[in-house]
């Protein structure tokens, strides 16, 4: 499948695959935002996609955000078919001094994954599982 993007930036990098097999595309950073109000930063990628119907593409932090000390804030971004606008990270800052990422960093991975179409349908009653009602937690350890 080809995914067509644009490039909105003069510094903006296409999203690119470190192995052919990887799962998600990196995308790098291309402009930071501090929200001190919100502890958040944002990181901007200037990119924008062209996500087929009937997909969606899902936006994580890299496995390394780790040493970044930082949150991605909605834990998985959601970039629906028809948005065309840049994709963003935002991240909440967990420790103000600790190294965060900079333009040209790689920020996060763009995982792209069809979906079925879903009709709700109201009901009385639902069936019964094993697990009932049980929450978080519920199954043990």
């Amino acid at each position: 499948m080809k995914v067509r993007f644009k490039l909105l930036t003069p510094n903006a990098v296409a999203p690119t695959k470190a192995h052919p097999s990887d799962a998600g595309a990196d995308l790098t950073c291309a402009s930071v935002e501090v929200d001190t109000r919100h502890n958040c930063v944002s990181y901007g990628t200037g990119v924008a996609v062209e996500i087929p119907d009937g997909y969606v593409g899902l936006v994580f932090p890299r496995s390394s955000v780790y040493k970044e000390d930082l949150l991605l804030t909605n834990a998985v971004g959601v970039i629906d078919s028809h948005y065309r606008g840049e994709i963003k990270a935002k991240f909440r800052i967990m420790q103000p001094h600790i190294h965060r990422y900079t333009v040209g960093d790689r920020i996060g991975q763009l995982v792209i994954l069809p979906y079925p179409e879903i009709e709700y349908e109201e009901a009385d009653s639902l069936s019964e599982t094993d697990r009932g009602e049980g929450g978080y937690g519920s199954t043990g350890r």
